[in-house]
């Protein structure tokens, strides 16, 4: 995919760095900062990465612009690729697949029936009050950032809005990105699977080269 420009906001802590997804030395001195847009034309996709945390308090502001960009640039539909925390699960949520997805109404109508044959599962609403009453239930995503926020703001203004979200737990996050990933393309095909039986969830995809750096350099060998 192909940079094509920047999603500028005060919304987010401001950051910058060298380019993440480097392939040469021509270009690992190309800048970059918090949010950035990259699109793929063939695919008829534009991808948003936000690289840095919100500033307090900032979270109804960059909604806000975000789905004002979202409308005024006619996107078909938008699918938000998040997370929830995989400690804060209900008894329910423990058994099975720890993906989970949700659809805006106006987008449940389109694509609705296709989630049935994927055999994917929803994203479940737990109870309001536990222990105390179970009736009364809401959707809950403890660690899932502006997802629930998003995905209710689009539900009220009419967006087609797809959450794809996985359970995680800290630390290395990398194999969940590509099972997240996975999951994204059992849905649209972007890419053509290679082979159904590959037990490598990344053998299929390019690995950014700034992943290498993600918890530093090896231990100096003086050491031993």
């Amino acid at each position: 995919m192909t940079k094509v420009g920047y999603f500028y906001t005060d919304c987010l802590v401001p950051m910058v760095g060298n380019n993440p997804y480097a392939t040469a030395e021509e270009n690992s001195t190309e800048l970059s900062i918090n949010a950035e847009v990259y699109s793929l034309p063939s695919n008829k996709l534009v991808v948003l990465q936000i690289r840095s945390p919100f500033i307090k308090n900032k979270y109804r502001p960059f909604c806000e612009t975000l789905l004002s960009w979202v409308k005024s640039s006619n996107c078909a539909r938008v699918v938000l690729l998040s997370s929830s925390h995989a400690y804060q699960r209900d008894d329910e949520q423990l058994l099975g697949t720890p993906l989970r997805y949700l659809l805006t109404p106006d987008l449940e109508k389109a694509v609705g029936g296709r989630m049935q044959e994927l055999n994917w599962k929803e994203m479940e609403k737990v109870a309001s009050y536990p222990g105390i009453s179970d009736t009364d239930k809401v959707l809950h995503i403890p660690g899932g950032g502006i997802t629930k926020l998003l995905f209710t703001e689009s539900c009220s203004k009419g967006i087609q809005m797809a959450v794809l979200l996985k359970f995680c737990s800290e630390g290395d996050n990398i194999p969940d990105a590509f099972v997240l990933v996975n999951y994204l393309n059992e849905w649209l095909q972007l890419i053509k699977t290679e082979s159904i039986n590959s037990t490598d969830p990344s053998s299929q995809w390019k690995i950014p080269s700034s992943w290498r750096l993600l918890f530093g350099s090896g231990l100096p060998p003086a050491l031993f």
